[in-house]
């Protein structure tokens, strides 16, 4: 994955950062929001798009 359009996606319940992944900087404009599978949580819960630091 080239690292200027990686970004991290963050549990909005307990707040941990579980997931990776990319996006089209050039066609999606809005933040990436999606329903994933939280270790933490142990449900399905929406990750939402986080700042990458580091």
């Amino acid at each position: 994955m080239s690292q200027e359009n990686l970004l991290r996606l963050k549990c909005s319940v307990c707040k941990s950062a579980n997931y990776y992944t990319t996006k089209n900087k050039k066609k999606v404009e809005r933040k990436i929001e999606m329903q994933k599978f939280c270790k933490k949580c142990k449900k399905r819960t929406l990750h939402k798009e986080a700042r990458l630091t580091g």
